[in-house]
């Protein structure tokens, strides 16, 4: 295949379609236009709405085993070699309002020298960002270097993630150390989110380092090394989560022995209040009885020197435990 006929990259409801001219910009596919394969196209599909969904199953420019991949449900970062050209599955962190970054976003590539077919159902910035730098005129020259600006636009978005969790973490520790616990259910969704984004980089990291080793033909030498730079980047980023899932236990433990230590020194005062005003207790469950006998009872000044002698009672005890280094 030499040629594309433009009408066969037509679709109504694309996000993207273009062809790359090689120099940085990108060049709009009209109908009409019978392209070269000197340059790749790209077209950038959202699978669930139904022209492009419909494009994908009827299109003769994907293989078979191409089209359930690019709008199916396969999640976990991967690649695989189909004839010419290449199946990859990405994640991204979510930059969406209204959603959480560790709800992560799919997209899906299938990649060879000639086309560029990518899906996704919710908005993947680092798309954005590309097609941004191909407006601009300094965007990828060919397949290989816009695969590597997507990679590596992913990566930084991830970086940035883990940057915050990690921030988030350094605040937790430094509350913890003024015997500040957290609000409930913060330190269990940082943990949640540390968990999520090391289950889906750590084959994203894979992924990176699967492209960068083999020979694809329309990858450059310079392309695999910066793509190996990508995985290694990734790489550290997947060793600060490891730090940070180990020091988010460490911190667990510390904020149930805050939470631990405030509890009994709560005990331990209500216990001791109790024992200053036990001899009290005593007393005034004693001349409650309404008995006969009772000292005091017909002598007018006899409820005010008893209220006396209990506050002397209950300084006495004070002092007592505060001397036994109690209190």
């Amino acid at each position: 295949m030499d040629v594309i006929a433009g009408k066969s990259l037509q679709v109504s409801d694309a996000i993207i379609s273009c062809q790359l001219d090689g120099h940085g910009g990108m060049i709009p596919i009209a109908d009409t236009e019978v392209l070269t394969c000197d340059h790749p196209c790209w077209l950038h599909l959202n699978y669930t709405h139904p022209e492009s969904a419909e494009w994908l199953t009827t299109t003769p420019l994907l293989p078979d085993n191409v089209r359930d991949a690019l709008g199916g449900d396969s999640m976990r970062p991967r690649v695989s070699r189909l004839g010419d050209g290449t199946m990859i599955t990405l994640r991204s962190v979510n930059l969406n309002s209204e959603s959480r970054p560790d709800q992560l976003v799919v997209i899906r590539v299938f990649i060879n020298d000639k086309l560029i077919v990518s899906t996704r159902r919710r908005k993947v910035f680092a798309i954005d960002e590309v097609l941004t730098d191909l407006q601009n005129g300094n965007g990828p020259h060919n397949g290989g270097s816009w695969l590597v600006d997507v990679c590596d636009s992913l990566t930084d978005h991830t970086s940035e993630f883990i940057e915050e969790l990690h921030d988030k973490i350094i605040e937790l520790e430094d509350a913890v150390v003024d015997l500040q616990v957290p609000p409930r259910g913060e330190l269990a969704l940082i943990r949640k989110q540390l968990i999520i984004m090391r289950r889906y980089m750590a084959p994203q990291r894979d992924v990176f380092s699967r492209l960068a080793s083999e020979r694809l033909p329309w990858m450059s030498d310079d392309d695999r090394r910066r793509m190996q730079d990508i995985a290694d980047r990734l790489g550290r980023g997947l060793d600060d989560l490891d730090a940070s899932v180990a020091r988010t236990g460490v911190l667990s433990d510390e904020i149930s022995s805050v939470m631990a230590e405030a509890m009994n020194r709560r005990t331990y005062t209500m216990s001791l209040l109790a024992v200053v005003f036990l001899p009290t207790t005593f007393l005034t469950g004693l001349f409650g009885v309404n008995l006969g006998g009772i000292p005091g009872g017909s002598w007018r000044f006899g409820f005010g020197i008893f209220c006396l002698l209990l506050a002397i009672l209950v300084l006495g005890v004070a002092w007592w435990l505060r001397r036994r280094k109690w209190l």
